[in-house]
């Protein structure tokens, strides 16, 4: 008998409509999406992320991802639950289908929040759709967790803006049709001279500088922006307030990272009583030996407290509360323990936990980059001590 993957649906941060949703998209993704052991080669994950968005299109889940029914999204606000039980869900079933659900979010979530009408009319729509994939395009070589350092700039000159500079580790680079982009436009030092962009993939002076190869296939590149001319409706919100933007888009999906956490780390919990039930040593299974018992519990622990920790902070959100220091614990404590289980079920599959294409070899390869991007743990632990400090 299999652990019942629906049991926290039963806790009070759902409502009946949550349950219900989750219910069609388990049926949804049982009969579209497939395990992570497809062709991973570059031209195949592009292709296949392609045919995922337009798929999710077509399923109507997109439209969550979006705020604002006037252009498809399925409620004025985004549900953060909904959005986290879209990660989940689709993280359990095929690691490439969660990744091109965040970066139609994420990609559009500035336009969603702080864009213009005509912006939010022109993007949005074929986000929705599965038309057109998003990008967000934050970091730099040198500004990574160091926002403040980033070095690509934004000149204005006669009509609007000259964009200068690169970007690197940006999710859809090359597939993308449009990037939202933070640059440089210098009317404070730090933080506070940045401004947030809207750049079309076909615009001259924008170029893929290089495809980035990671260890669990996803579509990442390096874009160069040489003297790329952008009007001045092309800007997301007022000028210097891209920082604000950038962090605004972060907190409605950071939560949503440890949700898909949840998803790989269920998913490994699930492999490993299969396994531990079916495999024979000593004359029984190794389920009848209480170690793998003492792991087993272990790995269920961890999930249910990242469980909880995940969908508070989303609760919160959707209660209308501030959830920086919620999200933050949430997305460190998530992505740590999901590591841990995902190690635990490798070790507990002894070589086959290691063969290319398991089930536990691709979870654990897609679980690694999720303690990083959004927001490094480390960068999670410095937002919650501080946080705590001003009280």
């Amino acid at each position: 008998m299999q652990a019942d993957p629906h049991s926290h649906l039963h806790w009070p941060f759902f409502e009946d409509g949550h349950r219900s949703f989750k219910t069609a998209l388990d049926t949804w993704c049982a009969a579209k999406l497939q395990d992570a052991t497809h062709d991973e080669s570059r031209a195949a994950v592009d292709a296949r992320c392609i045919t995922l968005v337009g798929r999710m299109g077509q399923g109507g889940w997109l439209a969550h991802a979006v705020a604002g029914k006037a252009h498809g999204g399925a409620s004025e606000q985004i549900d953060t639950r909904r959005i986290c039980l879209l990660r989940e869900t689709l993280a359990y079933h095929e690691g490439l289908a969660d990744f091109a659900f965040a970066m139609q979010g994420l990609g559009s979530g500035a336009i969603s929040l702080m864009g213009t009408p005509a912006q939010q009319a022109k993007y949005l729509p074929s986000v929705v759709r599965g038309q057109s994939l998003a990008a967000f395009a934050l970091s730099e070589p040198d500004a990574g967790s160091d926002v403040a350092a980033m070095q690509c700039s934004a000149t204005v000159v006669e009509g609007g803006y000259e964009l200068n500079g690169r970007k690197t580790w940006i999710s859809n680079g090359g597939i993308a049709g449009f990037y939202v982009v933070f640059a440089r436009t210098g009317e404070a030092p730090g933080a506070r001279g940045i401004s947030a962009f809207i750049v079309d993939a076909e615009t001259p002076g924008l170029v893929i500088e290089e495809r980035i190869d990671v260890m669990a296939p996803h579509p990442l590149a390096t874009l160069r922006f040489d003297a790329v001319r952008l009007p001045e409706s092309a800007r997301i919100g007022k000028a210097a307030e891209g920082f604000k933007v950038a962090m605004a888009t972060l907190d409605v999906f950071r939560t949503s990272v440890a949700a898909a956490s949840l998803g790989f780390a269920r998913r490994a919990l699930h492999a490993s009583l299969d396994w531990a039930r079916q495999r024979k040593m000593f004359g029984q299974s190794l389920a009848d030996f209480q170690i793998t018992q003492c792991k087993l519990a272990d790995m269920a622990t961890l999930l249910d407290a990242a469980t909880l920790l995940t969908y508070r902070a989303a609760w919160l959100r959707d209660q209308g509360r501030r959830v920086t220091r919620e999200a933050a614990m949430a997305k460190m404590n998530a992505t740590e323990s999901a590591q841990t289980i995902i190690d635990m079920a490798v070790q507990m599959h002894g070589g086959m936990g290691v063969k290319k294409g398991s089930i536990v070899e691709s979870l654990y390869r897609e679980i690694r980059a999720l303690r990083i991007y959004e927001g490094a743990t480390e960068v999670q632990q410095l937002i919650i001590g501080r946080d705590l400090i001003k009280g």
